[in-house]
């Protein structure tokens, strides 16, 4: 028998009880093609055994602490350079992409080759709308999703990340490092992206992610915030800034109709 357990939040504080987590869009723009975030949890697997490793409270814990984003559409992308040998990325899927090669474009980036880490390993931005907040100190670590298995495994590596949420709740993205830029990048819509890792100051408190509102606090907020990062080589020397702008409160769970 499988029990689902409620939270809500209690009356004494964010020190106690789950961790909130609010998530939402930073533009409204083509919503319906991202999911929410998903916690990553197995229900399928084979849970008949007492000994099953679905059952295991070390896996079972492990595994609700992440929670997925999905890519949002199908890409299929290679590498090549043109006649000057400057890097360009090429449409695999051409006619048939169910992404217009404009659109593509402004959403898919190829780094300038300057600023590749590695000489031979192109590195591409994904642009995406999800941001996070919190009302307490919690950072966010972006990994790649390895609980999933992929019969076509991608040809490198996505670019981590962890910076805190409640002070810092900018929009990210899909950072890759193409090790084998001879084999093709392919997306299919639904699968998961990457996975986001929660975490407060008391690791033993669990964590809650909802759908924020977009108050005109927050939107104030991301205003004041908003491309530092082209400005500023370091920005984690903002946050400390940023705190001293930040209103107490900027997570409003979002009304339900």
């Amino acid at each position: 028998m499988e029990i689902t357990v409620t939270y809500e939040r209690p009356e004494d504080g964010p020190g106690s009880g789950p961790i909130q987590v609010g998530w939402f869009l930073a533009k409204d723009k083509n919503a319906v093609l991202y999911d929410p975030p998903e916690r990553v949890i197995f229900r399928q697997q084979n849970r008949g055994h007492a000994k099953s490793a679905a059952r295991c409270p070390g896996v079972i814990q492990l595994e609700s602490r992440y929670f997925m984003v999905k890519c949002p559409f199908d890409l299929h992308i290679g590498f090549a350079r043109d006649d000057k040998g400057r890097p360009v990325l090429i449409n695999r899927a051409g006619a048939a992409s169910p992404v217009r090669a404009n659109k593509l474009n402004e959403m898919l980036t190829l780094v300038n080759e300057a600023e590749w880490r590695t000489p031979d390993r192109p590195t591409i931005q994904l642009s995406l709308p999800y941001c996070f907040i919190a009302d307490e100190m919690v950072y966010i670590t972006q990994l790649s999703p390895f609980l999933h298995y992929r019969s076509d495994p991608l040809p490198g590596t996505i670019f981590g990340g962890r910076f805190p949420v409640s002070v810092w709740p900018r929009p990210l993205m899909w950072a890759f490092e193409w090790h084998e830029p001879a084999k093709d990048i392919v997306l299919r819509r639904g699968e998961p992206l990457f996975y986001a890792q929660f975490e407060g100051m008391d690791p033993s408190r669990a964590v809650q992610v909802i759908e924020a509102a977009r108050t005109p606090e927050l939107d104030l907020y991301l205003e004041q915030i908003g491309g530092a990062v082209n400005y500023v080589n370091q920005t984690f020397s903002l946050f400390k800034a940023a705190e001293a702008l930040r209103p107490k409160k900027l997570l409003v769970p979002k009304a339900r109709d």
